[in-house]
């Protein structure tokens, strides 16, 4: 996609170059937008899967033709990039929040929910899309929150980040536990049922002790061990904000100097 194209797209700004707006005027439909045009295309991946987005498809709710859509958006990658920012829009306000952590906690939260909401849009999370006006605000918002710590600008981006993989990764775990669901026809606990057995009847357990240990406890079998749709989600948050509070107050040791000898080494960058 063309980065200019997009960004004014997503902005929904005046082309500088060709002094026209991307918003136009009612066209083959009266009241047909930008805006209507990327929530029908929402509807349906939300219901069929990034996969199954077309203009055609997009176009048939709206009732205009294919080519239609393109007076509005000029493709598929302008599409879904205005898409992504859209969902971004649902983001909790920070506002509330009273400590850098509880700020981190709702944000977390928060894009968990936009992806159970919309699965299609979590591996967009890390692909590289470009900035509307959404996701800036949710940038700015998060980036301001944990500026309170105190902390040098390139470890307050790489904290994000680091909660970012940590969201990412556990509803990549979610979504994949929901297609084995829906796949199979089992939930994980019916599936487990009719495994577990075969398992211990088959794994010679004095070979793997550790893991013998833990089966034997009967984790396997509970929900949010992280094997279920939730995967432990709020105790793996948790524990990386611990982590990042334990970092953030031997930055802010009385007898340290921020920056040196308060801190061991920075944060790696990325």
């Amino acid at each position: 996609m063309d980065p200019a194209r997009t960004l004014t797209l997503l902005w929904r700004a005046r082309d500088a170059d060709a002094a026209t707006p991307t918003r136009p005027s009612p066209g083959p439909r009266k009241g047909l937008t930008v805006d209507r045009v990327v929530r029908a295309a929402i509807e349906l991946a939300d219901a069929e899967g990034l996969a199954a987005l077309s203009m055609r498809k997009v176009a048939e709710p709206l009732g205009v033709s294919t080519m239609s859509i393109y007076t509005y958006v000029p493709g598929r990658a302008e599409l879904v990039n205005c898409m992504l920012d859209e969902v971004l829009g649902e983001s909790p306000s920070l506002e509330g929040a009273t400590h850098w952590r509880e700020a981190l906690e709702t944000y977390a939260y928060g894009s968990r929910d936009i992806a159970r909401r919309h699965p299609w849009a979590a591996p967009l999370f890390s692909s590289r899309m470009l900035m509307g006006p959404n996701e800036t605000a949710v940038w700015d918002a998060v980036l301001g929150a944990v500026a309170t710590t105190g902390l040098p600008e390139r470890d307050l981006l790489t904290l994000v980040h680091l909660v970012n993989g940590y969201v990412r990764g556990a509803v990549q775990q979610s979504a994949d536990a929901e297609h084995d669901e829906r796949r199979s026809g089992l939930s994980y606990d019916e599936w487990y049922e009719q495994s577990g057995p075969l398992l211990e009847r088959l794994i010679p357990f004095s070979h793997y002790p550790n893991l013998t240990r833990v089966w034997m406890s009967g984790v396997f079998e509970e929900p949010g061990a992280g094997l279920g749709a939730d995967g432990g989600f709020g105790f793996g948050l948790q524990r990386v904000l611990d982590g990042i509070e334990q970092y953030v107050d031997r930055y802010t040791e009385p007898h340290g100097t921020p920056g040196t000898d308060a801190r061991q080494e920075p944060l790696p960058a990325g």
